[in-house]
């Protein structure tokens, strides 16, 4: 089971990414712009993502990953911490941060291949 202090950690190791707050609970954020955010309930994720992605994730995985009418067309996914693995977790965190991230900062953080 995923804890919101892995979620925190994993998080803040992504290049400028500050913790705030958003509705209330814990969010975090790149230049102002969410990535992600604990909802109300304690115990699930919203994390920013692209439309396809989002469909594919819910399609796929519904065991973990789900929406609500309030995110509906909105590129958030919902997340069942108690369901995902830590490194789905990462991965999903770290694309998220590529979607929301200005350009030149997602190309900075890259590796170079030689």
């Amino acid at each position: 089971m995923v804890t919101f202090q892995m979620v925190r950690d994993l998080a803040l190791k992504l290049p400028e990414v500050v913790e705030t707050a958003s509705y209330g609970t814990p969010s975090f954020k790149i230049r102002k712009r969410m990535i992600a955010r604990l909802r109300e309930e304690g115990d699930v994720l919203v994390v920013r993502i692209d439309l396809d992605d989002k469909e594919y994730l819910i399609q796929t995985r519904p065991d973990i990953y789900f929406t609500m009418p309030h995110y509906d067309g909105y590129p958030a996914v919902l997340i069942r911490l108690t369901a995902i693995r830590r490194e789905e977790l990462a991965e999903l965190l770290t694309a998220a941060w590529r979607f929301v991230a200005p350009s030149r900062l997602v190309a900075a953080f890259e590796p170079r291949s030689t």
